[in-house]
C-alpha cells in the first residue's frame, strides 16, 4: 500500500545542504592575482560593458599614436637646426577647424555606442525575485522582498561581534567548514545571496548610516547605496557559479572587510534553498509530501 508522510526541518537542511556548502559550484566571478582584464562576464550587462570598454580602448589607442605621431612630425621638422627661420603666422583656420569638429565627431560616435549600454543597464526590467540590500557598517542585510525573510552576511573572520581579520587556523576551518578555501578569504561572507540562473533578479540598494556600494564585477553592476535612498539594478546571470564583489565606496575604517558572495544556482537547486531559508530566517516550517511503498 501506498502511504504518505510528512517530514520538515531536517529534510530540508539536508535538501538545502549542496546550495549552503557551495557544492559543485564552480567559483568563477573572482578577482585574479596579477590580472589586468576584466573578470568573465556572466550577464549581457557585463559583455556590453566589456565591448564598449574595448571599444573606447582602440579609440583612445588610435589618438595616442596619432598625437605621438604629431609630436614626433613637429621635433624633427620645425626644430631649430631643420627650420631656423619659424613662420611668423599665428592663425591656421583649417587646422582649428579640424581640432574642434573631429573631436566632436569622435564623442558623438561613443555616445551612439554608449548610451544603448547605459539605457540597456538603467531600464529595470520585471523582477523574476526582488532583494533588498541595505549596507551597514561594515555587512551587508538581505532581505527577499516576495519571500518574508531576511539575513545579514558577513565576512568570514570578521563576524558582528569584531575580529581581528587575520587568515588564523580556526578562519581556514570556517572557511572550509562553508565549502571554500583559503583563497576566497576576504571574499566569502557566512551567508550568501542565492539566485536561480537565467532569471532577472532586481536588487532594491539603500544603506542605513553612510554612503556603500553594492557591486558584482562579473554580472556588470554597481550600485550606490545611500541612507534614505532606495535605488535598483538588476542582472541575469547565466552560468551557475560563485561570484564575488565588494563594498565600492570608501564607508569608514572596515571598508575594506565587507565582501558579496552570489551563488548561482539552478531553479531546482533555489526552491530547495527558498524552503530551508525560510525556515531557518523566517521560522517558517516547510513541510514535503513525500510518497513511498510498504
Amino acid at each position: 500500500m501506498k502511504k504518505l508522510f510528512s517530514i520538515s526541518g531536517v529534510l530540508t537542511a539536508a535538501m538545502t545542504a549542496p546550495v549552503w556548502a557551495q557544492d559543485n559550484l564552480e567559483i568563477i566571478g573572482t578577482p585574479t592575482p596579477n590580472g589586468t582584464g576584466f573578470q568573465p562576464a556572466a550577464t549581457e550587462i557585463a559583455r556590453r560593458l566589456q565591448w564598449l570598454d574595448g571599444l573606447i580602448l582602440v579609440i583612445i589607442t588610435l589618438i595616442v599614436l596619432f598625437v605621438l605621431g604629431l609630436m614626433g612630425y613637429a621635433i624633427f621638422k620645425f626644430n631649430r637646426k631643420a627650420n631656423p627661420e619659424p613662420a611668423s603666422f599665428t592663425h591656421n583656420t583649417p587646422v582649428e577647424v579640424a581640432w574642434t569638429v573631429v573631436p566632436i565627431v569622435i564623442l558623438v560616435f561613443i555616445g551612439a555606442f554608449s548610451l544603448p549600454v547605459l539605457f540597456h543597464q538603467q531600464e529595470i526590467p520585471e523582477a523574476d525575485v526582488t532583494i533588498k540590500v541595505t549596507g551597514y557598517q561594515w555587512f551587508w542585510g538581505y532581505e527577499y522582498v516576495d519571500e518574508g525573510f531576511q539575513f545579514d552576511a558577513y565576512m568570514i573572520g570578521a563576524p558582528a561581534t569584531g575580529g581581528n581579520n587575520a587568515l588564523t587556523p580556526d578562519v581556514e576551518q570556517q572557511l572550509v567548514d562553508a565549502g571554500y578555501s583559503r583563497e576566497e578569504f576576504l571574499l566569502a561572507t557566512d551567508n550568501a545571496v542565492v539566485v536561480p540562473v537565467n532569471k532577472t533578479v532586481v536588487m532594491q540598494v539603500t544603506a542605513a548610516d553612510v554612503i556603500h556600494s553594492w557591486t558584482i564585477p562579473a554580472f556588470g553592476v554597481k550600485q550606490d547605496a545611500v541612507p534614505g535612498r532606495l535605488a535598483e539594478l538588476w542582472f541575469k546571470a547565466e552560468k551557475e557559479g560563485v561570484y564575488f564583489g565588494q563594498c565600492s565606496e570608501l564607508c569608514g575604517i572596515a571598508h575594506a572587510y565587507m565582501p558579496i558572495t552570489v551563488k548561482v544556482v539552478s531553479e531546482e537547486a533555489y526552491a530547495e534553498w527558498l524552503a530551508g531559508a525560510k525556515e531557518e530566517f523566517a521560522g517558517v516550517p516547510q513541510t514535503f509530501t513525500v510518497a513511498s511503498n510498504d
